[in-house]
This record gives structure tokens, sequence and C-alpha cells, in this order.
């Protein structure tokens, strides 16, 4: 059930003429923009790691029938004042102008580790022991300066702040070592991305949900949540009619009563005719504006992709940069990120709660996900769905590998 009159909400891919109607309601796209269908813009923008947990979510569910995919072109960070290419590998890190010839040694060394580390093997641990040792103690051992454990941390194993640092090394370990297997994968950048944009993931799942007998209403705006007398929820009242259900899984927007707001993320949707400079000429990329580097206290996300994916004319760029909202000005906020984007034709800039449900869902079987964040990856959205789905059964989401799942294919 969707108010919307398109697939996707919040994650949704509109053309030309539904995006205007959005955010200018008042205002017709200029004709140069060209075909309204050309357009398939991304409200929030979120690019997969290949070796990801939400690849495996699209294939163990066979909803990769439905989809193409094509690789993003590169994986960047914004450090010491210049955007640069993250290094995924032993060798990429000696040949980063991010580092230092002794940095750059001391990087590899790291990654060796970090890729060699095996519980049952203590000779690949070198005196570490990831459940006991702390990051900084293992950035300690490598010798690692202040700006590499940045980017190590922010771009590569994808923290959203700094407390990393503190708690035991083995999340981060095994944040690096999928960076550098998803990097594998493809190639050239660890991401992936549906041609004609994410709003196409909702679309799959819909047709997928049709095979095996659901519903999808769209347009059908669900006003109201009824209860029995004993507080749990029997249906949802949808323009003139009931729907009676056992249980409601949904989005904050539909529980405003069930949810409260930790804060807010700030996008700025930009239409560029050119690609982001420093990138190699790259059809498509992420770059990272660590917070330090900016002063900050969240990082500053930018996506880019192109017509090569399918979401604009040819010639055109559509880059988005978000952060978490930190003052009572948002659009100052990602004015670093704009400046890395050279010339921009248009930009449009929407503020969005961050809101979190209040209770877990055993009560009344209203079960809510948790707001989009800032981030340009799906990592903390698979978090959101293994947390929702225990609260959900009971039970950890188990995915097992079935014997005809196809493997994702990204040109």
């Amino acid at each position: 059930m969707d108010r919307n009159d398109y697939y996707g909400a919040e994650s949704a891919s509109l053309n030309l003429t539904q995006f205007y109607s959005k955010f200018r309601p008042d205002q017709k796209p200029a004709e140069s923009l060209g075909r309204d269908r050309d357009w398939n813009i991304d409200l929030i923008p979120k690019f997969m790691m290949a070796n990801g947990e939400i690849v495996r979510f699209l294939t163990h569910t066979d909803v990769t029938r439905y989809l193409e995919f094509k690789q993003i072109a590169g994986s960047y960070v914004y450090s010491g004042g210049r955007v640069s290419k993250v290094p995924a590998n032993a060798s990429e890190a000696l040949s980063s102008p991010l580092m230092g010839i002794f940095e750059k040694r001391r990087m590899k060394n790291f990654l060796v580790w970090a890729e060699a580390y095996k519980d049952s093997d203590p000779s690949t641990h070198q005196g570490l022991d990831i459940d006991r040792n702390t990051m900084t103690e293992v950035f300690k051992k490598f010798g690692l300066a202040a700006g590499t454990q940045e980017f190590i941390g922010h771009a590569m194993a994808l923290h959203l702040d700094d407390s990393y640092l503190n708690q035991t090394a083995r999340d981060t370990v095994e944040k690096v070592r999928l960076y550098a297997a998803s990097v594998l994968r493809y190639g050239k950048s660890p991401y992936i991305y549906p041609l004609y944009g994410l709003g196409d993931l909702p679309q799959a799942f819909a047709r997928l949900s049709a095979v095996y007998g659901g519903t999808y209403m769209l347009n059908t705006d669900a006003k109201e949540l009824i209860y029995n007398d004993e507080g749990k929820v029997i249906g949802v009242k949808a323009n003139d009619e009931t729907v009676h259900a056992k249980m409601v899984i949904c989005d904050p927007s539909y529980a405003p009563l069930n949810v409260k707001k930790v804060g807010s993320v700030v996008r700025a949707i930009c239409l560029l005719t050119h690609p982001i400079p420093s990138t190699n000429d790259s059809d498509s990329c992420q770059i990272v504006i660590p917070q330090s580097q900016v002063g900050r206290k969240h990082d500053i996300y930018i996506a880019c992709v192109s017509d090569a994916h399918m979401v604009c004319p040819k010639g055109y760029y559509l880059a988005i940069v978000s952060t978490i909202v930190e003052t009572a000005n948002p659009s100052e906020e990602i004015k670093e990120g704009l400046k890395l984007l050279g010339p921009i034709q248009d930009v449009f800039v929407h503020e969005s709660p961050l809101e979190v449900p209040i209770e877990d869902g055993k009560q009344d079987n209203v079960y809510i996900s948790r707001s989009y964040d800032a981030t340009s990856h799906f990592e903390t959205v698979c978090d959101d769905v293994h947390d929702m789905w225990r609260r959900i059964t009971g039970e950890p989401l188990v995915l097992k590998k079935r014997e005809n799942e196809e493997e994702v294919n990204a040109a």
C-alpha cells in the first residue's frame, strides 16, 4: 500500500514531471532538459556493495531476474583539500597519492594483515586479537597516521562517526575485507547500481510479490491504523475502505504517533553537464568527505550517476550531496560537498526527518522501519532489515544459498 502514484515512496526514482511536481510544483521543466521518460531521478541515492548484504537479499529472493546492474566507476575520499581514489588493496595503497612513501608501506601491511587474519590460525594475528583489541590499538600497532585511519574508517569501513575507534576491531576489519572483496568482484570500485535508478528495486519486488499472490496498491493513502480493545492493530483505513490485517509493516510516515525524531538529513540533488572534477572523468562515483576534514560531527556523502545508468539523457550527470543536519541552516552544511562538483546547472535542496520507532512492535503488531540516513550505500538499511526481521519473527534472518541462486552481473 503506497500513498504515492509511483513505486518506492522515499526511495523512488522520478521522471521530470513527477520530480518537478514534488519540488517545484509551480514550475515546468525546461524543454532543454529533454524527454520526461529519459529521467529517473533518485530521491535517496544509495549504491550497493558488490559483496554486501543487499546483494545477498536480492539474489536470495530471486528479484534479480527483473533487474540489470552497472558498476559504479570509482570510490573516492576527500582528504587534505583534494579528492583521491580510495585504495582498495595493497598494490593500490602503494600508488595512492593520499600517503607518503613510508605511510604507504604501513597501509599495505595493515591491508595484508586484515586480509590474511584467520581466527583459527594465531600465526596470522601478529599479536592482535580482533575480539579484544580496539581499532585504535590496531592502528597503533601498524603505526598508521590520523589521515590514513580516517579514510580506512570512513571511506572503506563506512563508519558514520569515530566511535568505532574505541570498539573491538572485528567489525571494522570485516568491513575492510568486504570492501576489498567487493572491489575484486568487478574491479574499479566496490559498488554496483541498478539501471533506470533505485526505483526499479521496489518495482521488481512488486512484480515478484504478484507472482506469489501479493497485491500492490498505489495511490492509496493509509490514513489511519485501526486497533482492537487490547491495543493490537487489526487493519488500515485507506481511502473509504478498511483493509484488515494481523500485522502492519510500514515506514515512519504511516505511523507518526509511534515514532520519534532523532535528527534530519539534508540532500541536494544537482543536475550537472560534466563529470565531477578529480574523478578521472568517471561516469559515476561515490565521494566520502570525512567529518574532520570539514570540521563537522558527521561525514558528507556524494553519489554521482549519469546516462550510462539510464537515469538521465546523454551529456547529463546527477549528483546528490547529503549529510546529517547539525545546525539551523542545513543548506550551508552541504556547501563543502557542492564545491567539489564544479559548475552546477540546477540544484534541488530538501530536508527529511530521521525517525525511529519508539517500540519494537511486539505489543501492537505495528513494525516500523527507520528513516533512510545520509549514507550513499545500503549497509545501514540492511542492518534495519535484519532488526525488523528479528522483531517480527523473533529469530535472526539467515539467508541460505539456494542451488539455483543466480549471481548478480554488473557490466
